[in-house]
């Protein structure tokens, strides 16, 4: 249920489609079938026909197939009504502007993948959310770092909970707002292009399967509104907040796509408006690298990103933090153990900030205020 400007609430009903993949050719390998997948038995099992890749994965290209096992905590639960009430006792002047004293705490949020409960319980414990799930801190800036849904059991509940606080902050004179993850890339892509074949870089694809493949949930699916399709076709890149250069993916990607912010946001954003497959899918690919800062040269992947775009530290998600650490999931499939995450990861000489704690590997979901300590 959403409030419409100056009007009641409208109320949508999502249309129940058939989202089955048809068969397609199984090619001579399929990419990851032989490495061991410690997971293997958490994953909701799909058939041959409904992983259409083909051939040896291009250099740097890593899809996200194997990073992270999907893991249930529940059934979805309900969606979080779109609603900002009215409050006779805000600071708000009676043409509905804020009087804040100046910009409040900048947080940032990682990967969320569809864990609303998870969200809001950390949101809360920050005081960025009262008890009842509303905006509670004032002229505060939250930022959102992109992976909403896929993998866990109510992605839609998680955007409508984002587009709701986004409401209700900028009338307390903060904000809330949403950086573009290649999940998002690809829920759009599964809704446009279906089984639309593409032109991976590695034999034929499609996002339908690709989608499936890395955690798509049909219930998101089947609640997917044009409301969430047009707001997440809307999300930026990345963006600079105090110092702090704020992107998704940990990749030197970005600058494929233009030299400032601007170039960068204004090139995703056409290359959406066009609505091309292949390209889509060549955007949402090179979105899936990661670990440009983790290793030697890692610094200095950093540094190119802040020359260009301006900022100290980079704060990302994508990569999940024992990932990074090399305590589970490691690029071989190993299982190193548990998770062990208590908050950011700071690295590459202390130029990038990992905030994917590893939720849907039972993991944390991280919420924290910028900056933070050396």
């Amino acid at each position: 249920m959403t409030q419409g400007a100056g009007q009641g609430p409208v109320v949508r009903t999502a249309t129940l489609r058939d989202f089955r993949v048809p068969p397609v050719p199984v090619h001579e390998s399929v990419p990851y079938a032989a490495e061991p997948d410690p997971y293997a038995a958490q994953r909701v099992p799909y058939t041959a026909e409904q992983v259409p890749y083909a051939a040896e994965e291009p250099d740097g290209y890593t899809p996200t197939q194997r990073d992270l096992p999907v893991i249930g905590r529940g059934g979805p639960g309900d969606t979080v009504q779109v609603q900002v009430p009215a409050d006779p006792d805000s600071d708000a002047d009676p043409a509905g502007a804020p009087t804040p004293d100046g910009p409040g705490p900048l947080y940032v949020v990682g990967d969320v993948h569809g864990y609303l409960d998870e969200l809001v319980t950390e949101l809360h414990a920050q005081g960025l959310i009262d008890a009842d799930g509303h905006w509670s801190a004032g002229t505060a800036r939250l930022w959102f770092l992109g992976d909403f849904t896929d993998r866990g059991p109510d992605g839609i509940g998680v955007i409508d909970l984002v587009m709701r606080l986004s409401a209700e902050a900028a009338a307390a004179g903060g904000y809330c707002k949403a950086l573009m993850g290649n999940h998002e890339l690809l829920l759009l892509g599964a809704k446009r292009f279906g089984d639309t074949p593409v032109n991976s870089g590695a034999g034929t694809a499609t996002f339908q399967a690709a989608w499936l493949l890395n955690g798509g949930q049909r219930t998101d699916m089947e609640r997917l509104q044009d409301v969430h399709l047009q707001w997440m076709a809307r999300l930026d890149a990345v963006v600079e907040a105090d110092g702090h250069l704020l992107m998704h993916s940990d990749t030197t990607a970005y600058l494929d796509y233009g030299d400032s912010i601007e170039a960068v946001n204004d090139t995703v954003h056409d290359v959406l408006n066009r609505n091309d497959a292949n390209e889509c899918w060549d955007l949402f690919r090179k979105f899936t690298k990661r670990f440009a800062f983790r290793d030697d040269t890692g610094p200095q992947a950093v540094r190119e990103l802040l020359g260009a775009y301006g900022g100290q530290r980079v704060v990302h998600g994508h990569s999940p933090i024992p990932y990074l650490l090399g305590e589970v999931g490691s690029e071989d499939g190993e299982d190193g153990g548990t998770p062990g995450v208590d908050g950011p990861h700071v690295y590459a000489d202390g130029l990038a900030i990992a905030m994917d704690g590893g939720v849907t590997m039972a993991g944390k979901l991280l919420v924290v205020q910028l900056p933070l300590g050396n």
